[in-house]
């Protein structure tokens, strides 16, 4: 079944555009695809502009009156405006994952209500992986291999911490604000991994914090942050405030640019490091 049970009706709409992505994607991770890079000098595939496409076709079909806010599309200067709801597609988040072909990519898609991530899916189709969570409510289940459907859907929380809180961080983006962070967390074991799977694990309780002390967009983040959240956890900004979505026209920022954030599972670990931080 490709729906988890009881899932709210636009969440189904995400799966069937993400999984229509994940088909793009991996008809390019199969041959020798070609990289360019864009102007900020981030690497972009065919596979991305390919999902891209199918995606937001997809989704302009089946939600016809939501704005769509994709990658690419915002990277070439085509920016829409967003209402109170709104979509955001990151059609290969991990581009630099997908390129040394270890499996760490996702197709993100989140539906934005009020500037909060509500509905928000996360496949990881060389892994056969699926995450998906709305309404207070998250799930995982297993794709097949034809990505056309999710097996075994089963719903997912976050676990309590403990003394030494199992870190997971990018391989591509470790800096020394994030070594700082996660020393004063006093984490024990760090996981390095790929794109915006270090939600996931959190999520489904096999990991507790992520923090990010570099630049990402809110196409980036916001499906799994919507997962994330779903399960039971937070994503906060450094002064302890929810991460908030579509922000355009911020002076010092880009359309549609995140702060620094924390993200954990257990409500007392984000408590515990914000106020360290406020000292």
């Amino acid at each position: 079944m490709p729906y988890p049970s009881g899932a709210d009706p636009r969440l189904q709409h995400l799966i069937d555009a993400a999984l229509a992505g994940a088909r793009a994607v991996m008809a390019v991770y199969r041959t020798d695809f070609t990289v360019d890079h864009k102007a900020d000098d981030s690497p972009v595939s065919e596979a991305d502009r390919a999902a891209e496409r199918v995606i937001v076709e997809w989704l302009k079909s089946a939600l016809p009156d939501l704005s769509v806010v994709a990658e690419e599309a915002c990277s070439a200067g085509e920016i829409p405006k967003v209402d109170r709801e709104f979509l955001l597609v990151d059609p290969l988040d991990g581009t630099k994952e997908f390129i040394s072909r270890n499996g760490e990519f996702t197709v993100n898609i989140a539906l934005v209500s009020g500037g909060v991530p509500v509905l928000g899916v996360v496949l990881a189709p060389a892994l056969g992986l699926a995450y998906a969570g709305g309404s207070d409510r998250a799930w995982q289940g297993k794709l097949d291999t034809t990505f056309a459907d999710v097996a075994g859907w089963q719903e997912m929380h976050v676990r309590s911490a403990g003394s030494a809180p199992v870190a997971v961080a990018s391989r591509s983006h470790l800096n020394r604000a994030t070594e700082d962070a996660l020393a004063e967390a006093e984490c024990g074991e760090r996981r390095f991994i790929g794109s915006s799977l270090k939600f996931c694990l959190i999520a489904a309780g096999e990991a507790d914090y992520y923090p990010r002390l570099g630049p990402t967009r809110e196409w980036d983040t916001a499906a799994g942050d919507a997962v994330l959240r779903a399960a039971g956890g937070r994503v906060v900004t450094l002064d302890g405030e929810d991460l908030r979505y579509g922000k355009t026209g911020m002076k010092g920022m880009r359309d549609f640019e995140n702060p620094h954030f924390l993200a954990a599972g257990d409500a007392a670990l984000l408590r515990r490091l914000t106020a360290i931080r406020a000292a």
